[in-house]
């Protein structure tokens, strides 16, 4: 599975929340590119929402995920005169004009958890988004320690929905904005904000913690994001 992401902020210090009228418009652009598996859209959490690193940077009033199984589907959509030029800073969303894109596709690998009984809410999810922009010493050391370590302790968190790991490879895009190369990317799910900030006040984040000083050497920290969470309806899903 490959994921495009994209990260949407205003350039000056001030952020915006998006009108509704701009995030629908966002969503019936996702909805229409073809040969996806799955769109969403992430927004800010409320103001005070808790969470393990408060001091990081505030998170893009927008961010997105399209997923496909072939790259060639996200590839296609983003071409100069691709689905997805609707989301550029001069096209015809009037919440996105002006605003700094910064984007990557990456290979997912979604990992199994074991589910819990409660029904999942179609709105609203809150997703703990986390990357790591730099590079490590030796990068498939760091990868190795990373999957093997670490998921076993992410799905310790209490309620946890989805959990994935995202890695880096080439890709081909006509869309305006910054192209990154961050090396690995990182989703966590839960129901609600109440639910990601109870689990990351619980004794597994101090597991996490440990884990991440034996991490094998790398630049660049990490930064993470509390996100409130939607699912597009894909129009290939309707037909």
């Amino acid at each position: 599975m490959f994921c495009y992401f994209a990260h949407f902020r205003t350039p000056g210090p001030t952020s915006v929340l998006l009108d509704a009228s701009s995030l629908a418009r966002i969503a019936g652009t996702l909805a229409a590119v073809p040969g996806l598996s799955r769109a969403l859209i992430h927004r800010p959490t409320p103001a005070g929402t808790r969470h393990a690193f408060p001091n990081d940077e505030a998170g893009p009033p927008l961010a997105i995920q399209l997923y496909a199984g072939r790259i060639e589907a996200l590839e296609e959509a983003l071409r100069v005169d691709g689905v997805l030029q609707a989301l550029s800073p001069d096209g015809p969303i009037e919440g996105l004009r002006g605003m700094r894109v910064q984007q990557q596709i990456m290979l997912v690998r979604a990992l199994p958890i074991e589910p819990f009984a409660t029904p999942v809410p179609q709105a609203d999810r809150c997703s703990y988004l986390v990357h790591y922009p730099g590079q490590a010493a030796d990068l498939s050391a760091w990868h190795r320690h990373y999957i093997d370590h670490h998921p076993p302790i992410m799905r310790k968190f209490p309620k946890v929905r989805e959990i994935e790991i995202c890695t880096r490879l080439d890709w081909i895009g006509g869309l305006p904005g910054m192209r990154v190369d961050f090396m690995q990317r990182n989703k966590l799910m839960f129901d609600s904000s109440d639910d990601l900030s109870a689990a990351l006040a619980s004794p597994v984040i101090r597991e996490m913690r440990a884990d991440f000083h034996r991490f094998p050497e790398f630049a660049g920290g990490n930064v993470h994001y509390p996100m409130l969470t939607n699912e597009v309806p894909l129009a290939s899903a309707a037909s």
